[in-house]
């Protein structure tokens, strides 16, 4: 198994790593830590300061790059398995081309990333890199809020609203990572109206219950509450360790990992995230 988790040399992406030393503890499992580095000016203002910016840039990147070693030998030193493998990548460009970079070469198959609560931009829930890579990068993605420690995940909740078509990429993402913890699946559906599934979602429910029909899993529903209150009532309710969204379904994805609301949701949860892409 490949595993990227970007890093920025922070607590939240160390966390982060920590988590998935825990969550793989018993894989074998290739972890690429990556650091992407922001690209030089092509056009300097002064050869003087063109001259100071390259020597600044170039001091700054060595230093990422023996932070990124040093980091690396740090989690070899943590982890309790020989099968775990450790890689630095340091590469120059934006983070979502860097990471594109990473997938196919390496079968990359799960980002891991941490974030924080809050951005700068003064909305609630996750950062708006890690918002970035979710919308621009088509990986399965684990988001490990901040704070958010390691406990053994019991049962995943899928939300979704059955509208999607559960393709191939998603099923088996979704089915790796239940049976990496042995852990149940609980598929929630929230709705504001007392409106009945059509055709086409009773169809997509069935496929679901076809899909995991070896796994332990049940269905669930709650109407007339907003999707923020009901997830944080199902997830007390339900012991739930995990989160999993499909990406496509902006709808569900914005309003929990995005919320414009007074509401923190990486605060409000503790769990991580696992969105998914077709």
């Amino acid at each position: 198994m490949n595993i990227l988790i970007p890093t920025d040399f922070y607590e939240n992406s160390q966390n982060a790593i920590r988590y998935a030393l825990e969550y793989f503890a018993n894989e074998t499992v290739n972890f690429y830590i990556l650091n992407a580095s922001a690209q030089k000016s092509l056009q300097p203002a002064h050869e003087l300061d063109d001259t100071v910016t390259a020597t600044t840039a170039s001091s700054t990147v060595h230093e990422k790059e023996i932070g990124l070693l040093e980091e690396v030998e740090r989690f070899k030193l943590l982890t309790k398995n020989a099968n775990h493998h450790f890689f630095a990548v340091q590469e120059e460009g934006s983070l979502i081309e860097v990471i594109r970079k990473q997938i196919e070469p390496k079968e990359i198959d799960y980002i891991l990333i941490g974030t924080k609560g809050a951005p700068k931009s003064g909305r609630q829930g996750i950062g708006s890199k890690t918002w970035e890579v979710i919308t621009k990068v088509k990986c399965p993605i684990f988001v490990i809020p901040q704070g958010v420690q390691y406990k053994p995940v019991k049962n995943v909740t899928f939300l979704t609203d059955y509208n999607c078509i559960y393709r191939n990429r998603i099923i088996a993402g979704l089915s790796l990572a239940l049976r990496l913890q042995n852990a149940a699946l609980r598929v929630l559906h929230i709705r504001t109206t007392n409106a009945i599934l059509t055709a086409s979602q009773t169809d997509n429910k069935g496929y679901l219950h076809y899909f995991f029909r070896d796994t332990k899993h049940s269905f669930h529903f709650l109407e007339n509450k907003s999707i923020e209150t009901g997830v944080q009532e199902f997830v007390n309710t339900w012991e739930i360790g995990m989160i999993a969204i499909v990406a496509k379904n902006l709808n569900l994805t914005q309003r929990l990992l995005f919320n414009p609301s007074n509401i923190d949701v990486t605060k409000t949860y503790k769990v991580p995230f696992l969105i998914l892409h077709e």
